[in-house]
């Protein structure tokens, strides 16, 4: 049986927003049923109004991170193919990297794999409310530093990074600041000159109420294209005379046929989000965790993770309840109150060692726009239960 919103209270938005803007789904079946064309593969009218989606989704994604240049928009299929793009084409033996220790594998393990072959990661540690001190970043810094590389907030504890004052850092210390913003972008502003960085990663299926298969890079001006190779080769609709790849923006980074149809959703998902003003929504979101975290904080036997303050976090909370494993709570919140959400790891193990929760992890409820009052009420009775029935 296939449920809507009003049946069940789906907290696992940090994992993937659902429901979507209609919008969304309207727009993906606009092309699927009206267009349907390769986009560049032509030059016949369809093919041409493909390539419009595909431009009209890059310049959507320029005007949400405030940068300039839409052709400087490289899409993969999510952050961790655009992270990819940048730990295995940019670094060489020898080059240094800077990350935080409440990284996503999706930077981690990239990271791990550079060390194979000569870079060299130092990790600056986090506190266990999951902050990091800009100063540690400039103090870890060394001459061969290439990249700064850091989510912009914590998938585990939602505590968000003082990227700007890193971003200040990188450029006066004439080295590169990468930024994972899959948990920001769409819920918190995210400037990429006021911030400094330099290259932006982003995914579309999260706060931007897009597809999955959908996300990218922006490649800051900083960047010389010739310095960051791409993962693939292959066609890409330009220069087909030639055997070897584009050496251009973005053609240089998108080989094969990209997901258009994913695109096009992208595209409205961001512009729904521009459109209703990210701020309106951070003030929203904020609400919602501060509630829940106020909720929570006054139940028994519940121990909570992160800062206590929701202007210090996205709408992501991670919280325990005594005697009961986290992996049980998930299951019985699903079976016994419709309540969706995720527990576990959250492919962060580096976090929950930080926090005290490795191996066993955490209860996570991660909230979107889409969320109201009355089901962070009844997301509290329900963990109220659980903790009632502990063992």
């Amino acid at each position: 049986m296939i449920l809507s919103a009003h049946d069940l209270i789906y907290f696992d938005n940090a994992a993937t927003s659902w429901p979507k803007p209609p919008c969304v789904a309207e727009a993906m079946l606009r092309f699927m049923t009206g267009i349907g064309a390769n986009p560049g593969r032509g030059g016949h009218r369809q093919a041409n109004r493909a390539a419009g989606i595909v431009y009209a989704a890059r310049k959507a994604v320029a005007d949400l991170f405030h940068f300039s240049d839409p052709l400087r928009v490289v899409f993969t299929c999510n952050v961790t193919e655009a992270i990819n793009l940048v730990v295995s084409g940019m670094l060489r033996s020898g080059d240094h990297v800077v990350t935080g220790g409440m990284e996503h594998n999706a930077m981690m393990r990239p990271l791990r794999r550079a060390e194979m072959r000569g870079v060299d990661v130092t990790v600056v540690p986090c506190t266990p409310e999951g902050a990091l001190d800009a100063s540690a970043v400039a103090d870890a810094l060394r001459p061969s530093t290439a990249l700064i590389a850091l989510n912009h907030a914590s998938n585990v504890v939602g505590t968000m990074l003082p990227i700007a004052d890193i971003g200040r850092i990188a450029r006066a210390n004439s080295t590169f600041l990468l930024v994972d913003t899959a948990q920001t972008a769409g819920a918190v502003p995210v400037d990429m000159e006021a911030d400094g960085i330099d290259l932006c990663a982003f995914t579309g299926h999260k706060s931007l109420y897009g597809p999955m298969g959908t996300g990218g890079l922006v490649i800051g001006k900083r960047i010389d294209p010739a310095r960051l190779t791409p993962l693939t080769c292959g066609g890409t609709g330009s220069r087909s005379e030639h055997e070897y790849q584009p050496d251009f923006l973005p053609d240089k980074y998108e080989s094969g046929t990209l997901n258009v149809a994913g695109l096009a959703g992208l595209e409205a998902g961001i512009r729904w989000v521009l459109n209703r003003g990210i701020a309106a929504i951070r003030d929203g979101e904020i609400d919602l965790a501060n509630k829940l975290i106020e909720g929570l904080r006054a139940i028994p036997g519940v121990t909570l993770y992160g800062e206590a303050d929701a202007r210090r976090r996205v709408p992501v909370v991670s919280f325990n309840v005594e005697g009961v494993d986290p992996s049980e709570a998930g299951m019985r919140l699903d079976e016994e109150f419709s309540l969706m959400c995720r527990v576990g790891l959250h492919c962060s193990p580096a976090s929950h060692k930080i926090i005290g929760t490795f191996p066993r992890g955490t209860i996570r409820f991660g909230m979107s726009v889409f969320n109201t009052p009355s089901e962070v009420d009844d997301a509290l009775h329900a963990v109220a239960r659980l903790a009632r029935k502990r063992k």
